[in-house]
């Protein structure tokens, strides 16, 4: 295993990638400049034969989805031990993913069918509704936004609920991430 290079913040480590072309590029969440998920989104398009593991302080089984569903090959905590490290690399270099048990002890599984299709069951407005939602808008706000009154929000939030079969607000922040409706920054 050899290091190519380091970066000091999210443009460099692109400019960085796009030059050397690694086998393996390991990006942090928070980085000055281009955050680790804006610099993903870039490498899984123009320079796909790029695994990319992403470290981050945050241990959230959220991160990791979001992740995984950006086009990251891993996910890592920032913690965890160098062999870890060494295993993740060893995993993802030949086109596996790898999720540290940390964040995920019982693994990540991409989002079902049943719940893509419920998402393309979902008028388009109720889809803008919930992604407001999941930004955590308020229902005031979100009318304003919409020029619609405070009561037609809540009726399309109510019918999104049941459509979901979701109970209640922090369950369609979930699920917006879960579908990538929304990133977690």
């Amino acid at each position: 295993m050899e290091v190519v290079a380091e970066a000091g913040d999210g443009r460099e480590a692109l400019r960085l990638i796009e030059q050397l072309q690694p086998d393996v590029a390991l990006l942090d969440i928070t980085m000055p400049g281009l955050n680790g998920f804006e610099v993903l989104d870039y490498v899984t398009r123009y320079s796909p034969g790029v695994r990319v593991i992403i470290l981050s302080i945050h241990q959230s089984r959220e991160y990791a989805t979001q992740a995984l569903k950006a086009g990251a090959a891993g996910y890592l905590p920032k913690a965890a031990a160098s062999n870890e490290l060494k295993e993740a690399i060893d995993t993802v270099t030949p086109g596996e993913t790898y999720v540290s048990t940390a964040v995920a002890p019982d693994g990540i599984h991409a989002s079902s069918d049943t719940e893509q299709s419920r998402l393309e069951k979902l008028t388009p407005r109720q889809r803008e509704i919930l992604t407001l939602i999941a930004q955590a808008n308020a229902t005031k706000d979100i009318a304003r936004s919409l020029n619609i009154s405070v009561k037609t929000v809540e009726s399309h939030r109510s019918k999104l609920m049941e459509r979901l079969g979701i109970h209640d607000v922090a369950g369609l922040v979930r699920y917006a991430i879960r579908m990538g409706l929304v990133k977690i920054e």
